[in-house]
């Protein structure tokens, strides 16, 4: 199968289901009749990330395949980063939340995707700590930015 193929197919299933998040959180009940802020509505989220699901869609389903030639659909090195995200998103979510504050949890988890998938064996030393102060800096960022999301403004108390 041709990626532009796979592309294609994998865009229309991420446009459909960007879609139905997008009409299922504009459809979810509001919470006027309890005083509370029209912004407030609790399908807010899912329709943002809905349309931001669909829009994407869009881009993937328009994009031209850059080497014009066909591509494997799998192959070892995506098989291999799919397991490795896997791991590392279970380590986050089964381990380092519970025992950890969600910041700190949240940052040591942004540092290890960044340093692991920015990871080369053909960088430099000097690029490698480049790469690895890079990672630090941008989780600790990352994670401040994360918590101060749900904490100010969606107004959710995290762990």
């Amino acid at each position: 199968m041709r990626m532009s193929l796979a592309d294609r197919v994998t865009a229309v299933v991420f446009f459909a289901l960007g879609t139905a998040m997008l009409v299922g959180g504009y459809t979810m009940d509001r919470l006027e009749i309890r005083q509370i802020h029209p912004l407030s509505i609790p399908g807010l989220v899912p329709m943002l990330l809905g349309g931001a699901l669909a829009f994407c869609a869009l881009i993937l389903f328009f994009q031209k395949n850059a080497e014009g030639g066909p591509d494997v659909m799998i192959a070892f090195g995506s098989v291999s980063r799919l397991a490795l995200t896997v791991a590392l998103t279970f380590a986050y979510a089964l381990i380092l939340v519970g025992w950890l504050p969600f910041y700190l949890a949240t940052a040591i988890f942004i540092t290890a995707f960044t340093f692991v998938f920015s990871w080369s064996n053909e960088a430099t030393p000097r690029a490698r700590i480049l790469m690895m102060v890079k990672s630090v800096v941008f989780g600790g960022v990352a994670a401040y930015a994360v918590v101060s999301l749900f904490e100010k403004a969606f107004l959710v108390r995290l762990p």
